[in-house]
């Protein structure tokens, strides 16, 4: 009997110790998983679905930007058009604001045009903001209407361009050295394919930039000046980089785009490191009407990227150099 009764309070033991560890186990699950949700509400992925955006939206908006920048967001009311800027292939997250408050004032604009004039700071008023151009690039310095150099810089190692390829006289064309032998290879690759490229014009100092603005301003006016040309500090010229080219069978540079130099040009002065730097439908972003005879030399990298993806140098800056700074 008493062993009866000795097995009976073993198995009630045991029935309890069970119970007891069961009981454990269930309440660590259930405060794991308590905790774990709490954990999860403090996640940017909860509060952008708690704010309404869908779990795809989330995983795009945190997989572009930074915590503090998806604080700002949560911050506004839910915006789909921040979805769609982030997935624009230019999208720079420290324009966001930038981008939304243009994209209300320019609703007719495509979103990528308004992330390309936010990227540039064409949505300012040309000349409105001026930055300071960094020569230490070399070939990748941006000089534009919102980009100056100062009015003492001068280009080390300017080669004068041979009156074979220039007009003018002796010495009045030039280029830094690296541009001009890059000059020269593209030079003879058009002339292998039948066309004779010649330089009108190219380096020239702050003085004469200044001296071109002016005459054009006080014959055209300033709207059309600030169209046609540079003001001193902002032109290309001053860089040493830049040709103004058309060929002897198309002299007048008015006419140069219709010619068949300009196509061949379209097609391979990137491979020499040249690109187009106003070209048509884009003075929007640059600021120019088109310039088919102004060409300018940035390196056989980034002029690749320029033509392979369609935009222009301002872009190309603002995205890959000024985006990374």
């Amino acid at each position: 009997m008493k062993r009866k009764k000795r097995k009976l309070k073993l198995k009630k033991q045991a029935y309890f110790l069970f119970a007891g560890v069961v009981a454990v186990i269930v309440i660590s699950i259930l405060g794991f998983n308590f905790y774990k949700r709490i954990e999860y509400q403090q996640t940017d992925e909860y509060k952008l679905i708690e704010k309404g955006y869908t779990l795809e939206q989330a995983t795009i908006l945190q997989g572009k930007l930074s915590s503090e920048e998806i604080a700002n967001i949560l911050g506004k009311d839910k915006n789909d058009t921040i979805v769609d800027l982030v997935n624009e292939k230019y999208f720079l997250s420290k324009n966001l604001d930038t981008y939304l408050e243009y994209h209300e004032e320019e609703a007719e604009l495509s979103l990528s045009d308004v992330v390309a004039v936010v990227n540039v700071h064409a949505y300012q008023n040309w000349y409105e903001t001026i930055l300071d151009s960094d020569p230490s690039l070399n070939e990748r310095v941006n000089v534009n209407k919102f980009y100056a150099l100062s009015s003492d810089y001068t280009p080390e190692n300017l080669k004068n361009i041979s009156l074979d390829y220039s007009y003018g006289n002796e010495g009045d064309n030039k280029l830094v050295d690296y541009a001009y032998d890059a000059f020269i290879d593209l030079w003879d690759a058009a002339h292998e394919e039948g066309f004779y490229l010649m330089v009108n014009s190219s380096y020239r100092d702050y003085a004469s930039q200044e001296a071109v603005y002016n005459d054009y301003k006080t014959s055209l006016g300033e709207r059309r000046a600030n169209e046609i040309a540079a003001r001193p500090g902002h032109s290309e010229h001053q860089t040493g980089l830049v040709v103004d080219m058309t060929s002897t069978t198309e002299p007048n540079a008015e006419s140069f785009s219709d010619s068949e130099a300009y196509k061949w040009l379209q097609k391979h002065a990137h491979e020499y490191g040249w690109i187009e730097r106003y070209p048509e439908d884009k003075t929007y972003i640059t600021g120019y009407s088109p310039e088919s005879w102004h060409w300018r030399y940035v390196g056989k990298d980034v002029a690749k990227v320029i033509h392979d993806e369609g935009i222009t140098y301002d872009e190309y800056y603002a995205f890959y150099i000024e985006g990374n700074q």
